[in-house]
């Protein structure tokens, strides 16, 4: 009786078979640490990830000066704030610093109220005041924020004086900061001309300060 010899190597179907399942294995392996890693991702983008606040400024501003021997000027801005984090960003408070490039000199404004400048409403009161506002994460808010100047002690006592540019810096103080203390606050450096100067349209109005190129800026990218 002749015995038939076991096969060995390529042609063992044993090995090809134990060969494929470490082959599975491997694959599978793979295949579940990708599914891992895109799942975590997933749950940091969509409930861990820190909230990272932009601020838009649109090409239009306006300027208003309305009281004689007075340091007080007031600049209204609609300003756009949108939060693409998971989480919530609260802003605290908005300062403004305003350069006449002419003469290097700053002056600073806080945000004090929401709405549209106008005389009567001032005289009446009728404004909403400015509180932190909350921003959930990945959404967005616009505001038309009334910029006033912070204190009597504030030189000049009118820093916008003739037609011509002036450079801003709007900064948002944040609650979260995503870095510690040292994280900077979101703030958007622009540029805004003014055109023509008349006193009169103070008496219930303001004159518009407007961007060179037409365009709006922003901290983004």
């Amino acid at each position: 009786m002749t015995l038939s010899r076991g096969r060995s190597g390529a042609d063992d179907p044993v090995a090809i078979a134990s060969q494929r399942s470490r082959g599975g294995g491997v694959f599978a392996a793979i295949f579940s640490g990708v599914a891992l890693a895109v799942s975590g991702f997933s749950l940091w983008d969509t409930s861990l990830k820190a909230a990272h606040v932009g601020v838009f400024v649109p090409a239009v501003i306006q300027y208003s000066a309305p009281y004689q021997n007075s340091n007080f000027e007031m600049f209204e801005i609609p300003v756009t704030m949108t939060n693409e984090g998971a989480r919530t960003g609260t802003v605290l408070s908005m300062e403004l610093a305003v350069t006449d490039p002419r003469t290097n000199k700053t002056k600073h404004f806080y945000a004090s109220d929401f709405g549209r400048w106008t005389m009567q409403k001032t005289q009446s009161g009728a404004y909403e005041r400015f509180a932190p506002i909350s921003l959930a994460g990945r959404s967005s808010r616009t505001e038309s924020v009334l910029f006033y100047t912070r204190g009597e002690e504030e030189k000049p006592a009118e820093l916008v004086r003739e037609t011509g540019p002036y450079k801003f810096k709007l900064t948002l103080e944040l609650a979260e900061k995503p870095d510690g203390e040292s994280s900077p606050n979101p703030a958007v450096v622009f540029e805004r001309e003014l055109r023509g100067y008349d006193a009169r349209a103070f008496q219930n109005g303001t004159l518009p300060m407007i961007a060179k190129d037409w365009r709006s800026s922003s901290n983004m990218p």
